[in-house]
């Protein structure tokens, strides 16, 4: 690692500042290190006049670098890369002689140039004057002027911007204002270097970025091709790195990048030559519903469920977004789902018959669980779209299942049961919004089943079984029915509870709701009509 030296004047004495920098193969610097001007801003600021250290008659001399000073571990590839045919400065002199001095001084003891005398914090030079042709003056927004000794041809054969600046045969380019001038001194330094990718590795992404703006600005188009092959091969770690490629890669199409292609980085997060969203969704619900793994199945479904749920709060309001793909697409395995489970329900149906009642054969128990299980996954997602709505109607119109549901034990038909309690929850949340008669058939048809297999739910039948939203939900949908038929509902349902207490569900506060309206409220309201019109036969006399 070669080493400046940063010196700050202040009253006749120098105060000196180390500085470690990379030099390549070629006798220029390429990577900086960002503390060195960090430091040097630092170095800046006057230290407490209590611990100021008293002048020195004279400063310590200057520290040669040179070659051998670099890093060991890459003594090999710099050894390597420093053949003179690799140069791109030989045509200019620059050889394999100790690297010259990297100084870095206050701005009254640093050469100048046009326009260099206006008041900098520090300035630093990089390279050596003598074999240089032309200087390059970086004045930063911080307060940074950095001069740049640098070769005319290897400029003018990289950057389109110093090709037409130089055009006029200047030997002091200044550039004011610059933004990111550590970068833009690491960008230059890569003109330098035949092996750009090797550089560029050892970067992170958001370095990465910043050389790849600076090299659109001075039109270093080797330099962008260097960073765009960087940037599609590199992961991007979460979400707003993501964001900051693409953003940074589609700014740099729209202005124009010197003829460089950015489609091979774009294509990581889009594709022209894409199945439509329509079939691939299909084909992942198709997957997920026919594994055979119940640890995989499951946790896919919370995943699928999870990413869903993220693209329909993302997307709420879009023209064209998934949320009518899904609908279809969910539908369409309902009712693939809901056609099997009823051939299983019959299969198992016959088989009890014959078998007096015996638990029915564990594979298509098995297979009787899964596509409950599945009808439940897909529920979950409708209702999560508020459009579950034609679901609830399907499964209110399942007579025959019902009726084969009160065939078979109850170990073997529970798991239907967890559908028809997420229907009530979704009721009763407000996330689905059937029709009265909808309503009204869903408790005709299921709800003593329900009942039947409540000991079941509440014993660890169904994993995600809540009563309390259950109960709540049942309550609030009878709820939700015209007056007499929630007298039907809720004396059929008190003939349950009286019998099995608390292994059924508990409706008392929707039963309370039914008496107040059947027996209080209509006394109430007469009540308040006649002192209505009272008040008003009191007011047309006094009048």
């Amino acid at each position: 690692m070669a080493e400046i030296k940063l010196a700050r004047v202040e009253k006749g004495a120098a105060k000196i500042q180390t500085v470690p920098i990379a030099v390549t193969p070629e006798g220029f610097w390429c990577c900086p290190t960002p503390a060195g001007f960090q430091k040097a801003l630092k170095a800046q600021a006057p230290p407490p006049v209590n611990n100021r250290p008293k002048p020195k008659l004279s400063s310590p001399p200057h520290k040669q670098t040179s070659f051998s000073e670099e890093k060991k571990p890459t003594a090999n590839h710099r050894s390597k890369s420093a053949n003179p045919d690799d140069r791109k400065s030989s045509s200019v002199g620059v050889d394999t002689t100790p690297i010259p001095n990297v100084l870095v001084s206050a701005d009254k003891t640093a050469p100048k140039c046009k326009n260099e005398s206006l008041p900098r914090k520090v300035s630093i030079e990089f390279g050596d004057p003598v074999t240089s042709d032309i200087k390059v003056v970086l004045h930063g927004k911080q307060g940074f002027s950095v001069k740049l000794n640098v070769h005319k041809n290897v400029l003018v054969e990289t950057s389109s911007f110093f090709a037409e600046r130089l055009l006029s045969g200047v030997r002091c380019l200044e550039i004011d204002d610059c933004e990111d001038v550590e970068i833009y001194v690491e960008t230059v330094g890569l003109m330098y270097c035949k092996d750009r990718k090797q550089r560029l590795i050892k970067q992170s992404v958001q370095r990465v970025l910043r050389i790849l703006k600076v090299a659109e600005t001075i039109g270093f188009s080797v330099c962008i091709q260097s960073c765009l092959a960087y940037l599609e091969a590199v992961p991007w770690i979460g979400e707003d790195e993501e964001e900051n490629v693409v953003s940074s890669v589609s700014q740099l199409r729209i202005e124009g990048g010197g003829g460089v292609s950015v489609n091979p980085v774009l294509k990581r997060v889009s594709s022209v030559a894409c199945e439509p969203p329509k079939d691939t969704l299909s084909h992942i619900v198709e997957l997920v519903l026919k594994s055979n793994d119940e640890r995989g199945r499951r946790e896919m479904k919370s995943t699928v469920l999870k990413l869903l749920r993220e693209s329909n709060d993302a997307l709420d309001g879009c023209s064209g977004s998934p949320p009518d793909i899904c609908y279809q697409t969910i539908y369409a395995s309902c009712r693939s789902c809901l056609d099997s489970l009823v051939l299983h329900f019959r299969e198992a149906a016959e088989s009890s018959q014959f078998s007096g009642q015996q638990p029915i054969k564990d594979p298509l128990a098995k297979q009787m669980a899964l596509e409950a299980d599945n009808l439940v996954w897909l529920l979950e997602i409708l209702a999560e779209r508020q459009t579950a709505d034609e679901l609830a109607l399907m499964w209110a119109s399942q007579q025959e299942l019902a009726t084969l549901h009160g065939k078979l034990q109850t170990m073997n038909r529970y798991h239907i049961s967890c559908i028809t309690a997420r229907l009530f929850v979704g009721i009763g949340k407000g996330e689905l919004l059937p029709s009265k008669d909808t309503r009204h058939m869903l408790l005709q048809t299921w709800l003593q089943p329900l009942i039947n297999d409540y000991t079941w739910l509440l014993h660890g039948g169904c994993r995600s079984f809540d009563r309390k939203a259950v109960d709540e939900g049942i309550g609030r949908t009878i709820l939700t029915l015209p007056l007499e038929e929630q007298r039907s509902v809720l004396l059929s349902w008190l003939g349950s509870f009286l019998k099995a207490g608390d292994n059924c569900p508990n409706l008392q506060k929707a039963f309370e709701v039914w008496w107040r309206r059947t027996f209080i409220r209509p006394y109430a309201a007469e009540s308040q009509a006649r002192k209505w019109q009272s008040n008003n036969s009191t007011l047309s006399d006094s009048l």
